[in-house]
């Protein structure tokens, strides 16, 4: 942690320059006051780790083929598909997105119900296709609704969903990169094309000592290519198990989406690589001095050089975070705006 390589890093460049507290031999107050000073802040400290990230539109998901049958059409790579649009086309039909958190598992017919009934007639509601009661069950208006909407895109008018012609996502989606070719004889899990979100998106690769950055919802801050500062927020946390091969063993890692609060920022790059900020640890109302006003005590721990109207003691402080050039104190004397000595 940052903590422990600040301490090091303190004991390392103070280790030769020991003092004591008064009583314990030396001399409690120097002839002369230190060449510098540094007043004592009150501040609200916090511990940031930059972390390398790509710039893009988030994790892609596959999409892949629920039904057997030949592919005659797909999208652009890059092209955007919002809802009752063709993914792509099997068999020359349609394989229509819609959207929902919930995948197409079963075939849906009268007689069944459920939450991925409610997802349907949720999104053949917002088609515009009516005269149903939007529930988690598939009666026979809901059929009739089936019907015009296979109608109207030129399918078997069966009344029932299949799920191989269908596939949920959560909103519109950005076609990422395309797994079959037109003309490829796809079955069951096969995959055909890749999908991310439409909005841009930043994802971050964290080793899992580092899960303690992850905290969804948590506020970061990405720096861009052209130097400009966004802020963003921890979204979908994936864990990443690498096979291994070769005698070498599975590593397993974090994938971290972060989201950023200005959908356009990032518009101008395609594709680029970016610094994420993410606060590990905040103390809000602390006292603190520059970790270079740090002392190593001859009795152990640390203190700092207190300078007050001419005349120096050295006091003993309890030391906390480390961040930023400075280390969070408390002990007796120390105040806002008291002075502290600073190595020349």
């Amino acid at each position: 942690m940052l903590l422990v390589g600040g301490a090091v890093l303190v004991v390392a460049a103070v280790a030769a320059l020991a003092v004591g507290l008064p009583g314990s031999g030396d001399d409690p107050a120097a002839a002369t006051g230190p060449a510098r000073t540094a007043p004592v802040t009150r501040q609200t400290l916090a511990d940031v780790e930059q972390k390398s990230g790509t710039l893009g539109y988030g994790t892609a998901v596959s999409v892949r083929a629920r039904a057997a049958g030949t592919v005659t059409w797909l999208p652009a790579e890059g092209a955007v598909v919002s809802r009752g649009k063709p993914l792509y086309r099997l068999d020359n039909a349609q394989v229509v997105l819609l959207y929902g958190g919930l995948p197409a598992y079963r075939v849906m017919r009268g007689g069944v119900d459920g939450p991925d009934v409610k997802q349907l007639e949720q999104n053949l509601y917002a088609l515009g296709y009516r005269g149903f009661t939007v529930d988690d069950e598939f009666t026979g208006d809901t059929a009739s609704a089936v019907r015009d909407w296979q109608e109207d895109l030129g399918l078997p008018e069966t009344g029932v969903v299949d799920p191989g012609r269908v596939v949920f996502a959560p909103g519109p989606v950005r076609v990422d990169a395309l797994s079959a070719e037109v003309g490829d004889l796809v079955q069951p899990g096969s995959p055909v094309l890749t999908r991310t979100g439409t909005d841009r998106a930043v994802t971050v690769p964290l080793d899992l000592d580092d899960e303690r950055l992850a905290e969804p919802n948590t506020a970061v801050t990405v720096e861009l290519p052209d130097g400009k500062s966004v802020a963003g927020k921890v979204g979908k946390v994936q864990t990443v198990i690498t096979p291994g091969s070769n005698g070498t063993p599975a590593t397993t890692t974090l994938e971290v989406t972060v989201t950023l609060a200005q959908t356009e920022a990032g518009k101008g790059f395609r594709q680029a690589t970016v610094d994420v900020g993410f606060t590990a640890e905040t103390r809000a109302d602390v006292l603190t001095v520059p970790v270079a006003a740090l002392l190593a005590l001859s009795e152990g721990g640390y203190g700092v050089e207190l300078v007050s109207g001419g005349a120096t003691s050295i006091v003993a402080v309890e030391t906390g975070l480390f961040a930023a050039g400075r280390v969070e104190v408390s002990g007796a004397g120390l105040t806002e705006g008291a002075l502290v000595g600073m190595p020349s």
